[in-house]
């Protein structure tokens, strides 16, 4: 991840067994490529590759995105559906 960058961004991909995974990261593109690469990639999302990106959203700050992700991950499966369809 780029070192010094301000803008946060709050994820969700989809991997290849159809779960979603939320994470943030001030590097999208690379987050990402980590995720599949399996470089520095979260552990669940290791055993699921490929993932794809399937909703972000920018946020001001590390905080911010960090409370954001929370609430997301807290909602039920439909309403994360529900949002991956309305902004993804």
């Amino acid at each position: 991840m780029s070192k010094g960058c301000n803008i946060w961004h709050v994820y969700m991909v989809r991997c290849s067994d159809g779960t979603l995974y939320t994470g943030i990261t001030n590097d999208l593109e690379n987050r990402i490529e980590a995720h599949n690469s399996g470089r520095d990639g979260a552990r669940y999302t290791r055993s699921r590759r490929p993932v794809k990106l399937v909703y972000s959203e920018q946020a001001g700050s590390k905080s911010s995105a960090a409370r954001l992700e929370y609430r997301i991950k807290k909602l039920p499966r439909g309403k994360k559906d529900a949002l991956v369809r309305n902004k993804g």
